[in-house]
């Protein structure tokens, strides 16, 4: 039975990790006044009919801190990118010289600072939604294993460590919002 309650501890080790990187991405996307690639993650661009990701068919860069860069690998494509730019309303307007499309990023404006860190916060809170989620999952499985036979103590013993493990990933999660929320009000 310890065999199966350590998968279980994995398991939940490695749900939570998932839960943890997606909240990275999603923290990623959230413009904190500085250009970052990452804020085109997701962006798809119509590439001969398909919606493609827009870094399959472009360069990007930050040649400032104010500035993304993006260079499309078929001068075609520019009209396609800035659609698709437009389309995804992130704040900013893009701007081609035939070669390369450039988008200015704006400084944040303090309302626009408080709305982002209210996003911040919620992201934070759907991914503590998530660990929590996976605990109770693991705490109910236990509960199945003990009806089948797990001694009492070796599942008080488990629920220790699966809530070890969720106030583990509940601290870096409070430490990644902490730190965009540094970021977004950073001016």
């Amino acid at each position: 039975m310890t065999e199966d309650i350590q998968l279980l501890m994995e398991d939940a080790n490695e749900k939570m990790e998932k839960t943890l990187d997606h909240l990275d991405k999603e923290l990623a996307k959230i413009r904190a006044g500085k250009a970052n690639h990452k804020m085109l993650d997701g962006l798809l661009v119509d590439y001969y009919g398909t919606p493609t990701p827009i870094q399959q068919v472009s360069n990007i860069n930050t040649p400032d801190a104010r500035t993304i860069a993006i260079q499309p690998w078929e001068k075609k494509m520019i009209p396609f990118i800035e659609k698709a730019i437009m389309a995804a309303n992130l704040g900013v307007n893009p701007d081609n010289n035939g070669e390369y499309i450039r988008l200015n990023i704006p400084p944040l404006s303090e309302d626009r600072r408080k709305i982002l860190v209210k996003q911040v916060k919620a992201e934070g809170e759907e991914a503590k939604i998530g660990i929590r989620s996976t605990r109770r999952d693991v705490i109910e499985e236990l509960k199945k294993m003990k009806k089948d036979g797990l001694s009492e103590d070796l599942e008080k013993d488990a629920e220790s460590e699966v809530q070890k493990i969720h106030d583990k990933y509940i601290r870096i999660i409070d430490e990644f919002i902490e730190k965009k929320e540094k970021d977004v009000l950073t001016i």
